[in-house]
């Protein structure tokens, strides 16, 4: 009884053959030439590779180190019976693929322009898979060409893949990688970096964010590109003046007035294209600017708006208090008169001069 095997070209194979009933006889290896390679523990082929590895009446296993695809074929085992008994074991040599290379890219393409790259790799057995990645995302590929290499043995893989750049693949990684199923957990990948030309993106940022008259003031036009802009112009809308103010991304304000109000425009530039911007530019009275320290003013006016209030209030109520309390006083100064004789005793009355509690009194007994 044997088996077929599967072997990783440079690894080792071991061949096994085992009878119920050797009557007697010796167990013996034959290579796909029908060269014996031993007969019981006798070595008959002097290739060191071939070892054995064990010796039974019932068994005989021997390995071969460092297979290579030469190795190939259909073993024989036999045991000298009557009649002649055999078992076949089929040896398959898996070729390795090589490292895969990428070629067909030219550096540095220009955005809207396409990528044309082409993946080989040769030396697998059987033929190898190629896969291919833009950026960790899978991208599709053209069908696989497949042609045998001159030994006839093994088989070289072609892959094709082709697409359109734009500004996000600058500096994206293009990967071939290589399924082969001699790789087992590992792989073979290669990559290629792509660099991609694109026309700048403008955008003007204002120093400081909030223009005021008699300030100064930098409009930065800051302009993104591949490669990064060469060439800066300003324009101020509805003006045919050129802007002496302007130094490359930088248009500078000494000293601002009214006058300066208006819509600018800057032009960023490079190999690629030119991109515009533009910043509406409004001065704003200093005088009537508010004070960072507004809001502080809005609490403390409001604090003293209720205060004043409050002030009001209690006047009010004090006001009324002492108007109640005179019409009192009146009151009882008129009682002083209700019961004199003359002006004189009234007003004496009033005063309090003449007591009127203890007047008259009367006790009984």
């Amino acid at each position: 009884m044997t088996s077929d095997e599967v072997v990783v070209a440079g690894s080792k194979v071991v061949l096994r053959c085992e009878v119920e009933d050797p009557d007697n006889s010796s167990l013996q290896w034959s290579n796909p030439a029908q060269q014996t390679l031993y007969f019981g523990e006798k070595r008959a082929l002097r290739d060191l590779r071939i070892q054995l590895e064990k010796s039974t009446p019932n068994e005989l296993t021997i390995s071969i180190d460092n297979a290579t695809l030469t190795d190939e074929g259909e073993y024989t085992c036999s045991i000298f019976t009557m009649p002649v008994r055999t078992a076949k074991a089929i040896v398959t040599v898996l070729g390795i693929p090589q490292k895969p290379q990428i070629s067909g890219y030219t550096d540095p393409l220009k955005e809207g322009e396409v990528a044309q790259l082409t993946c080989v790799s040769s030396g697998s057995k059987p033929a190898a898979e190629l896969r291919w990645h833009k950026g960790g995302s899978p991208l599709p590929g053209e069908p696989l060409e497949v042609a045998e290499d001159s030994n006839g043995k093994t088989f070289t893989v072609r892959s094709r893949v082709e697409f359109t750049v734009d500004k996000e693949d600058n500096g994206v990684e293009v990967t071939c990688t290589v399924d082969h199923e001699s790789l087992q957990n590992s792989d073979k990948s290669a990559s290629q970096k792509i660099s991609v030309f694109y026309k700048p993106t403008a955008k003007i940022e204002p120093k400081p964010d909030q223009p005021q008259e008699g300030a100064s003031l930098e409009l930065h036009c800051d302009g993104d590109g591949n490669p990064l802009p060469q060439e800066y112009k300003w324009e101020k809308e509805g003006a045919e003046t050129a802007l002496s103010e302007a130094q490359d991304s930088i248009l500078f304000f000494p000293n601002l007035n009214k006058s300066d109000s208006g819509t600018y425009i800057c032009y960023a530039s490079n190999i690629i294209g030119v991109s515009v911007a533009r910043y509406n530019l409004a001065v704003n009275d200093a005088s009537r600017v508010p004070h960072s320290t507004d809001p502080y003013h809005a609490i403390i006016g409001g604090v003293v708006a209720v205060i004043v209030f409050l002030l009001l209030i209690l006047l009010i109520i004090l006001g009324h208090y002492l108007i109640r309390h005179k019409g009192t006083y009146l009151t009882h100064e008129a009682k002083g008169s209700d019961d004199a004789p003359d002006a004189d005793t009234a007003i004496i009355n009033a005063e309090g001069g003449q007591p009127s509690g203890d007047d008259k009194k009367e006790y009984f007994i």
